[in-house]
């Protein structure tokens, strides 16, 4: 029988049981030495050394950084839909408003005209997504910012170590947040990671998500329990030492499919772009939906359709956009289908995919 190949294979060996091990041993498992030390080697290792507060999931950094970040009631938010739905979740959790602009249908990021034709006089900022591990137009972005005079804010959830120009995502907005799920290409277990420049903006995360205080009793606001717990930094510091050799093979991987897949529209990167290749997506414009059902059934791969309802059709969210046309979202939730990119693949798993994409667009599933 044909082993199977799964879309996404989280790699926890030894040495992050071992971490695990050596915290349980220490009798302190909640938030201590080991978040402040990931806090500490994750800001050096991917943002600069910037300020890096640890929380207990991406929602949650996204939510706490925008709250610290001062968004609420009155305010806009511009988002993209093509993603998924945490993003514009965490503004509509502030009490803010997501507004939802369309994508540039090559890196399935903000399109920046659609973007600086979403601002109204109430728009707070702009939260692009790095999707895919590709980094959004920032410079243009940027720009757009400062013109309009609004905070630019970055969901990296996905782009660890992706960088534009030479210069890494998380250092471009005045809060970022990074995912640590399993599937991302790194984790802690569950975790996320807000990045902020401003200290000011740093204090008040490291309030919320521990009760709004900093010292025990003391309680200076409102707050969550977000914390990160040992038990998940000690898994992520592991991480940190492995997670440039997993991107290269990503990136190694997404090569070889560049080059050898065909009758498919592959993931263009753009000029300057970094990509890390969290999810390597194509399109099939012809029955995406038969081809992935293809794909599993009759060669054993796995594959991942994300995001196929845009988020200004969910039930959720659907309130905040009222007969809004997203021609380019829609086009991506029809035709995009990632493939399995990760680090655990061997060559006779490259040339299976490559082999099978191949047989399936000719044939047009």
């Amino acid at each position: 029988m044909t082993e199977f190949i799964p879309a996404a294979k989280p790699l926890i060996g030894d040495d992050e049981r071992a971490a695990v091990d050596r915290v349980l041993l220490s009798g302190m498992v909640a938030q201590g030495p080991e978040v402040a030390a990931f806090e500490k080697e994750f800001a050096d290792h991917f943002v600069d050394g910037l300020p890096v507060i640890a929380v207990n999931s991406g929602t949650s950094g996204l939510h706490l950084g925008l709250l610290a970040a001062g968004v609420g009631p009155g305010d806009e938010v511009i988002v993209p839909s093509f993603t998924f739905a945490a993003t514009a979740n965490a503004v509509a959790l502030t009490g803010a408003t997501p507004v939802f602009a369309d994508i540039e249908p090559e890196t399935f990021t903000l399109d920046p005209a659609a973007v600086d034709a979403a601002v109204t006089e109430r728009t707070r900022g702009i939260l692009p997504v790095h999707l895919y591990g590709h980094p959004a137009r920032m410079t243009e972005l940027g720009e757009i910012a400062a013109k309009r005079g609004l905070a630019l804010y970055e969901d990296a959830a996905q782009a660890h170590g992706a960088a534009l120009n030479g210069r890494p995502v998380g250092t471009f907005g005045t809060m970022t947040m990074f995912s640590l799920y399993p599937t991302k290409n790194m984790t802690s277990g569950e975790g996320g990671m807000v990045v902020t420049a401003d200290e000011e903006t740093a204090r008040r995360v490291r309030l919320l998500r521990n009760q709004g205080m900093e010292r025990q009793y003391e309680n200076e606001l409102i707050g969550f329990n977000a914390r990160m717990t040992d038990i998940h930094a000690a898994i992520g510091r592991v991480q940190l030492t492995k997670v440039d050799a997993w991107t290269e093979t990503r990136r190694s991987n997404a090569a070889f499919l560049d080059a050898n897949l065909s009758g498919v529209t592959v993931p263009p990167v753009a000029e300057g772009a970094r990509h890390v290749y969290h999810q390597y997506t194509i399109r099939v414009e012809d029955d995406r939906d038969g081809f992935v059902k293809a794909l599993k059934e009759e060669y054993a791969i796995g594959s991942g359709v994300y995001y196929p309802i845009p988020n200004h059709r969910l039930p959720s969210l659907a309130q905040y956009a009222p007969g809004l046309d997203l021609p380019a979202t829609e086009r991506a939730a029809r035709e995009a289908v990632s493939l399995p990119i990760h680090p655990s693949l061997s060559a006779a798993d490259l040339d299976r995919i490559v082999a099978a994409v191949n047989a399936l667009a000719g044939a047009g599933s």
